[in-house]
């Protein structure tokens, strides 16, 4: 009688699972660490350029519809109002004068709303200003 020498053999297959749950821990991680911009749902009809420069500024913006409705930083404000929402604004520790504002005013917009708004800005320190622009496509 001849004993039997063979072994059982492993089948040879790769686990995954554990580079399942690692992928899965990272999708998870970059879902939850990323931060999303909310643009605000004002719709604006900028005025066209061909000499326009894009700039990054942060700071403030003053977005102005064709019928006249401000709002400073997303949120709905008045001509007469503007001067207290101005004043309220936080620069933190940079200076008014330097502090960027950038002004979205639909072409329709006349210019003397935009003359009232320059002088806003001006009578709360603000003089780092920059007019929004769609570039030429």
């Amino acid at each position: 009688m001849r004993a039997s020498s063979r072994r059982k053999r492993n089948p040879g297959g790769i686990d995954l699972s554990p580079m399942l749950d690692v992928i899965f821990q990272l999708i998870l991680f970059f879902l939850v660490s990323t931060t999303l911009a909310v643009l605000p749902g004002i719709t604006v009809n900028l005025p066209e350029s061909t000499t326009a420069q894009g700039t990054d500024a942060g700071g403030i913006t003053l977005t102005v519809e064709k019928d006249g409705r401000i709002w400073l930083n997303g949120e709905e404000t008045s001509m007469d109002s503007l001067d207290a929402a101005l004043s309220s604004v936080d620069v933190g520790a940079r200076e008014k004068e330097s502090y960027p504002v950038t002004i979205a005013a639909d072409s329709e917009v006349t210019n003397g709303v935009i003359v009232r708004i320059f002088d806003a800005l001006r009578r709360n320190g603000f003089s780092a200003v920059s007019l929004r622009t769609a570039g030429q496509t």
